[in-house]
């Protein structure tokens, strides 16, 4: 890993990666309107400055980000490349799974299937390990800055995200905040739900 950033336009720098990443929220948008989520203007109208600020900064500063990765070079066969690639890999799945995990839930549900059983913000997670899959991939300092700052930002937009989730869904989402680790862990309790039938089954 040097100190002087690396900068050379490549085919195979970490735009490919980075690539996968991006082509993942049009279809979040997609699928969130179809839930009835709010949409991000109307939920910046609800916070206070100081939330708006990191709100928009969260989804700005992956700009440069996206773009540094056109010319940030991944270290092919190197020790990096060969730790941090399946790091990646790993988040850019988890990223998949989220996308399913939201594509087959009720919409007039929290979420609370597969990954998110396990955390309440997946998509977050598999942000930071893709994000520190590229940065070993790369061995590249400026894009850990990245990782530390957007996952710093996640940190603190996580729980606006659930008080909105708590507005909407009411006692269903405090008892999953109850049960759930906010970033990563096991369930604490899991309890069944009861079917239609009146029976007990396990979620």
């Amino acid at each position: 890993m040097s100190l002087v950033p690396a900068f050379e336009i490549g085919l195979w720098n970490a735009w490919i990666l980075m690539l996968v990443d991006a082509a993942t929220m049009p279809i979040f948008l997609r699928i969130a309107r179809g839930r009835g989520s709010p949409s991000p203007s109307a939920t910046l109208a609800k916070m206070s400055r100081s939330h708006k600020i990191i709100a928009v900064a969260s989804k700005v500063i992956y700009i440069p980000a996206l773009v540094y990765s056109v010319f940030l070079p991944l270290e092919l066969g190197t020790v990096w490349f060969y730790v941090g690639l399946p790091i990646a890999v790993v988040g850019l799945v988890m990223n998949k799974v989220v996308l399913a995990n939201w594509a087959a839930a009720p919409p007039d549900k929290p979420l609370t299937q597969g990954l998110y059983r396990y955390s309440r913000h997946p998509m977050y997670v598999a942000a930071f390990i893709s994000f520190l899959g590229i940065s070993i991939a790369t061995a590249s300092w400026v894009f850990l800055v990245f990782t530390v700052v957007i996952t710093a930002m996640s940190f603190y937009y996580a729980p606006l995200e659930e008080q909105a989730c708590l507005e909407k869904y009411g006692d269903s989402y405090r008892d999953y905040l109850k049960r759930t680790p906010r970033f990563l862990g096991m369930p604490k309790g899991w309890r069944g739900e009861t079917t239609r039938e009146g029976k007990a089954r396990n979620v």
